[in-house]
């Protein structure tokens, strides 16, 4: 026991004199250029960026497969409803309209002579020289003929239906946007030909945050600030009842006004909302943002350490771009991410040594 108790002192007074495992020393982040966040004040206006698109917009495709026989229109040619823009070559179509077309006019005759039948029995079951049973055997006949005739009716049309496909008409009033076959091309069932689009009906959509939709609801009017600095007015603003569960962001749809300048879909726009000043906002310069394909972030530089902090932004104005979420007012963010990524990756290489 004596022998035990003195072990274990020896043990307890080399434990105490052993010196302590060596603390993971801080990272030192005096180098790295950084920005103190700091809440503003929102403008009485809010701008987001838009992409003009038709309301009116068809993709015309082959509703039957052929060869294209004529292209009668052209990029920017304007078309009238129903008019016809091509046309495909439709041997086989045709034939096939002409025989279910024969095929009708075999089950009328069909029909007619089962008719002639009947009625003939019928008169002579009056006069009791037909058994019962053979007046309803002629009866049935005749029906079977008039179903058979109903049937090659609607074959008929079927076939007529797919001859009619191989001439594509306008379904609108419009401008061809795209032609997308040439004479000559087989083409297969829907298969896109033309694209036919209403000058006379444009809008842009926009996503915006939840608080913009709120006061849009009460104050829906806006304006469109054209790459050319023309500023259109918008004729009517909808805000979408429910939000995107993924972007927490709502749709606003801007629908524009009839004007003479030739607008097309595609064309690059600003969407102005005419709200009120509303709370504090934060904003970052474009240069400071981390991005990765759909991923956005900062680095957080602390005194000991610097952590990237992923980020949800809202609307960009003249190179800032407004932080939703991610970051609190009062921290401080890297100027430059390079910078700060090549500096946490030195110290990381640094202390696993």
């Amino acid at each position: 026991m004596k022998k035990t108790a003195l072990a274990l002192v020896l043990i307890a007074h080399l434990a105490a004199c052993s010196p302590s495992p060596e603390a993971v020393p801080a990272m030192d982040t005096r180098a790295i250029t950084t920005l103190d966040l700091q809440a503003q004040a929102q403008a009485g206006a809010s701008q987001w960026d838009g992409v003009i698109e038709a309301v009116q917009q068809a993709d015309l495709t082959a509703q039957t497969a052929g060869r294209v026989g004529a292209v009668l229109v052209d990029v920017n040619d304007a078309v009238q409803p129903n008019q016809l823009l091509l046309r495909l070559t439709g041997v086989e179509q045709q034939a096939g309209a002409n025989a279910a077309q024969a095929q009708v006019a075999a089950a009328k005759a069909q029909a007619l002579e089962a008719e002639s039948t009947y009625r003939r029995y019928a008169g002579l079951a009056d006069k009791q020289f037909v058994s019962k049973q053979q007046l309803d055997q002629a009866l049935a006949a005749r029906n079977a003929a008039r179903a058979q005739v109903l049937a090659a009716e609607a074959q008929a049309a079927q076939a007529m239906q797919q001859n009619d496909y191989t001439q594509v008409r306008a379904p609108f009033a419009g401008i061809v946007s795209e032609r997308l076959v040439e004479p000559g091309e087989s083409v297969t069932m829907g298969q896109p030909l033309l694209r036919v689009f209403n000058p006379a009906q444009l809008r842009i959509q926009v996503q915006v945050p939840q608080r913009v939709a709120d006061a849009l609801r009460q104050n829906p009017v806006a304006e469109i600030h054209l790459d050319d600095g023309v500023t259109l007015p918008a004729e009517q603003v909808v805000v979408y009842p429910s939000a995107d569960a993924q972007a927490h962001s709502v749709t606003v749809r801007v629908q524009l006004p009839k004007t003479e300048k030739a607008l097309k879909p595609g064309q690059v726009a600003k969407v102005v909302f005419a709200i009120a000043a509303g709370t504090d906002a934060l904003w970052l310069p474009e240069s400071a943002i981390w991005r990765r394909g759909e991923l956005s972030g900062v680095y957080v530089v602390t005194d000991k350490t610097v952590l990237l902090r992923q980020l949800r932004l809202g609307e960009t104005r003249a190179g800032r771009v407004e932080v939703l979420s991610g970051v609190s007012a009062g921290e401080r963010i890297a100027a430059d991410p390079a910078q700060a990524a090549l500096a946490l990756a030195a110290f990381k290489t640094k202390t696993e040594r």
